[in-house]
């Protein structure tokens, strides 16, 4: 397995800000040719999506893949919802954290490992307002702290 390439095509940062992530997933993702033409370009956005599990499946919403130009009638809506492919048992235990107080999963990365393409979703507990004030406060100390290093260091 090591041996396969790992070519990054979207990353949601703002997952990062939002949420702690308590834990990752790498999920399959059903695709059309012409979607995946379009990734291998690295047309996709993952900033607005969002991932709902219905009836045991799993679904990301909001993910958009930009049409393919030479694709025409093929494309698909760039929206549409697509199908994320999971263990039962990955789903169950998923399915169990949510059930959970105020856990939700998000599209952390999309990437091609090797000529697959792969979704990692995280497990994730949204961020209270002061949650993100505190992160604010320790990188602007993080950063004060640089820049006197580098004064320091001139």
């Amino acid at each position: 397995m090591g041996s396969q390439s790992v070519k990054l095509i979207a990353n949601n940062k703002k997952a990062y800000h939002d949420y702690f992530i308590e834990g990752t997933y790498e999920t399959g993702i059903a695709l059309h040719g012409t979607e995946v033409k379009s990734l291998r370009m690295g047309k996709c956005s993952i900033k607005e999506s969002f991932i709902r599990v219905e009836n045991g499946e799993v679904f990301v919403y909001g993910m958009h893949i930009s049409p393919y130009e030479k694709g025409n009638i093929f494309n698909k809506d760039p929206l549409r919802v697509k199908k994320l492919l999971m263990h039962r048992y990955e789903i169950n235990k998923i399915t169990g954290k949510m059930a959970e107080k105020g856990y939700t999963l998000v599209p952390l990365k999309v990437y091609f490992k090797g000529s697959l393409v792969k979704v990692e979703i995280g497990i994730a507990k949204g961020k209270k307002l002061h949650d993100k004030r505190q992160d604010i406060a320790k990188r602007d100390q993080r950063r004060e702290a640089e820049k006197e290093f580098k004064v320091k260091n001139l």
